[in-house]
């Protein structure tokens, strides 16, 4: 208990700081404009709809692959020397420092793939960053669901993919969605992945909009557009002499541990709803 006030405490306290530095610059102006050299104009507006671009293509790369990952190891995967070693270096790179995918991904996908400093970029390279983290918590989920569930659906006829698909896989989704949202919550606060692959630190546009009025009515050039994201817009404020920047700084933390917040919140309300309904 002593433990875990502490780490409350010190979190409670870092926060409300920053909600009082940065309170005065929580204003419409603050959410709608773009960076600028003028401390009391410049904004987040770029900064939040990067983080956000990024995030959304993180959770397309990384979600539907660890899962599917997950089941397959712990339900397919055939116990041999091959799974071993796969088992022991997922658990490993859920370990490796941040910077080391950032290193990859400036290799593999700026470089080799050809995809450039763009959103698509960041969003794989954080994608690789939580992949490991998605594998590990689907896993954990899956093996506290009692074998019981398994031998009953075997002994009515089932098959192995409709014990996955009907029991499996909707028993353990609210674990699977807690350690989601636990590597999304880590890759929005990433900075050095995002520096090393070459996040602009001061960006005046946005990129082009996913869907248009036009025929096909979607538009996937946002992937390639340059980008910032709530840490780095963060770093440049607070390497900045000018105490009004570090108010900006404050404001903009204060703005990225409430999306953090939120995230966990949703996270929690999902799995509550879904353990009610689920019939053991």
């Amino acid at each position: 208990m002593v433990a875990l006030a502490i780490g409350i405490l010190t979190f409670v306290a870092l926060f409300a700081e920053m909600a009082i530095l940065g309170w005065d610059r929580l204003n419409p102006d603050f959410f709608t404009n773009f960076p600028s050299r003028k401390p009391e104009q410049a904004g987040i507006l770029s900064a939040w709809v990067g983080s956000l671009s990024v995030m959304f293509v993180t959770a397309l790369a990384a979600v539907p692959l660890g899962i599917s990952a997950g089941i397959y190891l712990e339900e397919y995967a055939p116990k041999n020397v091959m799974t071993d070693i796969i088992e022991i270096n997922v658990t490993n790179l859920a370990g490796v420092p941040s910077i080391v995918y950032g290193l990859l991904a400036l290799g593999v996908f700026v470089y080799t793939f050809g995809f450039g400093q763009s959103v698509l970029s960041a969003g794989l390279t954080l994608g690789l960053l939580i992949l490991p983290i998605v594998i590990v918590a689907t896993r954990e989920a899956i093996r506290s669901i009692p074998q019981h569930i398994r031998e009953g659906a075997y002994g009515l006829g089932a098959t192995r993919w409709q014990v996955t698909r009907d029991h499996i896989v909707p028993y353990s989704m609210p674990g699977i969605l807690t350690g989601v949202i636990i590597g999304m919550s880590r890759a929005i606060g990433e900075t050095a992945p995002v520096i090393t692959i070459g996040a602009l630190t001061f960006i005046a546009f946005l990129p082009e909009a996913p869907v248009s009025m036009e025929f096909p009515f979607l538009n996937f050039d946002w992937l390639t557009s340059g980008f910032t994201v709530m840490p780095i817009q963060m770093f440049n404020w607070t390497s900045r002499p000018q105490a009004a920047f570090q108010l900006n700084a404050a404001a903009a933390g204060f703005v990225l541990v409430v999306m953090t917040l939120a995230m966990n919140v949703l996270a929690i309300w999902i799995r509550y709803r879904l353990r009610k309904t689920i019939k053991w």
